[in-house]
Parts: C-alpha cells; structure tokens; sequence
C-alpha cells in the first residue's frame, strides 16, 4: 500500500488555528519554553517567565519577545527595557540580556531552530514540542 505524500503536508485545509493559552495551560515550569510550530526554518515557542533568568548571549541570532501576558523587564548592560502585554523588542545579536519577570507573565519567542535558549548548547532546556 502507498501512501500519498501529499496527504501528510499541512495545508490551510488540515493545518489547526494554535491556540496558545491552551498551550500555556499545559505547563507550569519557567524559563523553559514549548515550541508550538515552525516558521520559515524559525521555532514559535511560549514560555512562562518569573524571576530572573540568567545573563546570556546569542552570537549568531536576533532574540524576539513577545509579551502575551503580564510585564516582563529584558535587562541590558547600558539600560533595562520594560515590556507589557502585546508588546515585542528584539536583542540584537551578540548583545548580552537578562530577561526578568516580578510576576509570572507569559511570551511568545521566534528563534531559529536549533538556538539555545541560554545562548550555549550545554545548558539549553531541552527542545519540547506541544
């Protein structure tokens, strides 16, 4: 039996809406992001935020927030910048970032595929697709 191959592409026929509330609501841990679809050879991921994270760095990519829920402070070494729900800022490349949530908040975060979230691949969460 043959299966045909288009029957296993995504298209705008099979492919669901992502809610992503519904996908925050299937776990509590921070700081450790759920990939719910690609783009263009980029990761969609949300993450819930609190506390502070660590100083990183990503040498090779742009990191995007995306503020769904809550405020969120990206801290820089020349100035913090504050966001709250609905609002993005992009690290540029190579520029050191501390990302700080008083109160739990959740975000939206497009990243290459294949970028540790910590900027090094030996203290990265692990990739989890939902």
């Amino acid at each position: 039996m043959t299966r045909s191959v288009s029957a296993t592409i995504p298209t705008a026929e099979n492919m669901p809406a992502i809610n992503l509330a519904e996908k925050l609501a299937t776990f509590s841990e921070h700081y450790k992001p759920r990939t719910v679809g690609q783009f263009n050879g980029h990761d969609l991921m949300v993450a819930k935020v609190k506390g502070a994270f660590h100083w990183h760095k990503h040498d090779d990519t742009d990191d995007f927030f995306l503020v769904l829920k809550g405020r969120l402070t990206i801290q820089l070494r020349d100035g913090d910048v504050h966001l709250g729900a609905g609002e993005m800022y992009v690290v540029r490349k190579g520029v050191e970032h501390c990302p700080v949530a008083e109160d739990e908040a959740h975000i939206l975060l497009i990243e290459r595929q294949g970028t540790p979230n910590t900027g090094d691949a030996a203290t990265a969460a692990p990739r989890i697709e939902i």
